[in-house]
């Protein structure tokens, strides 16, 4: 998921393309990633606790925004509070299944203005490599307002006005 971030913000799209599913390959080209994401300038990430997806007995649809329930938490679609260290360990997919979800919130400048991209994806293992299937959406992905005074969401500490909306304006 970092390394698609990652490739993303510095427009590696041939990469982007490799990590897909060979299923979802085959409907895509390097020119489409490379338009889709024109002019847009990701500078943060968030990978949200989540659990693998062989340990959930239903399909995504059905955990986004819902609460699941395990030991760590009643609810770790819901805005709860998880402790670091469980919420690290639910963070990794476990190497074992050849499936995983993974929730994350990614931020980007785009026209002058701050978007994210709140997202819970699949991944499945292919040719011994996680790729990535396909996601769904949430329903506060789009144009926000972010506080100029707040602790940037880069995670440096810093106002958000002395950090990332300084550099990416």
């Amino acid at each position: 998921m970092r390394s698609r971030f990652s490739a993303y913000a510095t427009a590696h799209y041939h990469y982007i393309l490799d990590t897909y599913t060979k299923e979802k390959q085959q409907a895509l080209s390097v020119e489409e990633l490379a338009s889709s994401a024109q002019g847009a300038k990701w500078f943060a990430l968030k990978v949200h606790p989540t659990l693998a997806a062989s340990s959930v007995d239903s399909t995504v649809n059905s955990l986004v925004n819902k609460p699941v329930n395990n030991s760590i938490s009643n609810s770790v679609y819901a805005n709860t509070n998880v402790e670091a260290a469980d919420a690290e360990q639910n963070s990794k997919p476990n190497l074992n299944d050849n499936k995983t979800v993974v929730e994350f919130t990614a931020y980007y400048f785009e026209n002058k203005s701050m978007y994210q991209l709140h997202e819970t994806s699949n991944f499945i293992v292919e040719d011994g490599k996680w790729r990535y299937h396909d996601g769904e959406l949430h329903e506060d992905c789009g144009k926000i307002k972010y506080g100029r005074n707040l602790p940037c969401v880069c995670g440096s500490n810093k106002k958000f006005k002395q950090c990332c909306a300084l550099k990416n304006r």
